[in-house]
């Protein structure tokens, strides 16, 4: 019923071009597009790559011949604490990237005093940094920060809430100490009143540390896939995993990762391998992005599409690319709602739906789409 009370409105609700994705990639492989899984055990290596994981960072314990041994048979890259045994393989691509401390923008917890210090002054990060690529130049230095990145007055980082400098490349921040930069947000999962339910602030969080790098630097983030915790009221849907993925990606993120870890009775760190419908449902994501690849690691195109909505209260937001003779939109709804979008495209006959089985045409270079709540549409354009 909303929607078609909203469709007699014609109004322009999003022109978005990515401000990261000419950013690029690490990798020189355009076919490579960074798909990770958060601290997980490399014994169950092979299982993720079967469901179209390609990379760990982090590992338990460190990185040894026996952890080693398992991801790059199973052709796992990682992204791990730099230690001699890693050192002793510079030549050796498995290892993708060497990482900091998790989330030192958040307050500290101190085991002896029992309560929380402030968070790691970003100087120790870049000192961090310097003896990393001193050590090994021939790779980037990876940092993931925390939730504060996109909810701002996040209460999590203490005395450094809301201090957003302590970010910043040109205020010598965090971002400063790396030359990967990604953040985790759990909309789904949060129990405040700002961000929970709310998907858009994982968007929101890829603008952040692109705008906040200067668009210098690679950014990726973290994607809930389970109910993390005994206070998370439940866990996200198969939809709004897809949904959150590919704001992401719209919003230029060169990489991302999945948090797989449950803390709900029973505990279980490889959570999303053992929910078979989410894990079917995360698949198909990582195979269609990873089909995707050359286009999402090419260059944004300009000016070639822009979108107008319904209704004034579910924007659109869509990248552009083009690849070949070939033009692409990925578009996903940003808000809990529906509406109708209409696109503008500077050419082409027919529209492809990737993944959905069935095609749109263009008239007098519109075609238009309905959008169901954080739906996501993919489009090829062909001439």
């Amino acid at each position: 019923m909303i929607r078609y009370l909203f469709a007699l409105i014609a109004i322009i609700c999003s022109e978005f071009l990515a401000t990261g994705q000419n950013v690029g990639s690490i990798s020189d492989d355009t076919n490579f597009f960074p798909i990770a899984v958060w601290v997980q055990n490399p014994e169950n290596a092979e299982a993720y790559k079967a469901n179209g994981i390609n990379m760990f960072v982090g590992i338990w314990g460190g990185l040894d011949q026996v952890k080693y041994d398992l991801l790059k048979n199973a052709g796992i890259k990682v992204i791990c604490d730099q230690n001699d045994f890693g050192l002793g393989r510079k030549n050796d691509n498995t290892i993708y990237a060497w990482m900091h401390g998790d989330e030192p923008d958040n307050a500290q917890w101190n085991k002896e005093s029992k309560s929380y210090d402030p968070c790691r002054d970003p100087s120790i990060i870049v000192k961090s940094y310097n003896e990393i690529k001193r050590k090994d130049p021939s790779r980037p230095v990876y940092i993931n920060l925390g939730q504060g990145v996109s909810y701002i007055n996040y209460i999590g980082r203490g005395t450094c809430r809301g201090d957003i400098d302590k970010y910043k490349v040109s205020a010598n921040g965090y971002l400063k100490g790396c030359d990967i930069a990604s953040f985790d947000i759990y909309p789904v999962n949060n129990r405040d009143e700002e961000t929970q339910n709310n998907l858009w602030y994982v968007a929101k969080g890829i603008d952040s540390l692109f705008s906040w790098s200067n668009n210098k630097k690679p950014v990726w983030c973290w994607i809930e896939c389970t109910r993390i915790s005994e206070k998370s009221q439940r866990k996200p849907t198969a939809a709004e995993v897809k949904a959150e993925v590919w704001m992401a990606l719209i919003h230029g993120a060169n990489g991302f990762g999945y948090f797989c870890h449950s803390f709900a009775a029973p505990s279980d760190d490889a959570a999303l391998l053992h929910d078979k419908e989410m894990i079917q449902a995360v698949k198909a994501i990582n195979m269609q992005v990873a089909s995707l690849a050359p286009v999402l690691n090419s260059s944004d195109t300009k000016g070639f599409a822009s979108v107008i909505c319904s209704n004034p209260s579910v924007p659109v937001d869509i990248m552009t690319k083009k690849l070949n003779s070939e033009n692409y939109i990925f578009a996903a709804g940003m808000r809990c709602g529906f509406t109708t979008a209409t696109f503008n495209v500077a050419e082409g006959n027919t529209v492809e739906v990737l993944g959905e089985g069935r095609t749109l045409k263009i008239s007098n270079g519109k075609f238009s789409d309905e959008f169901s709540p954080f739906a996501v549409h993919l489009y090829r354009i062909k001439i």
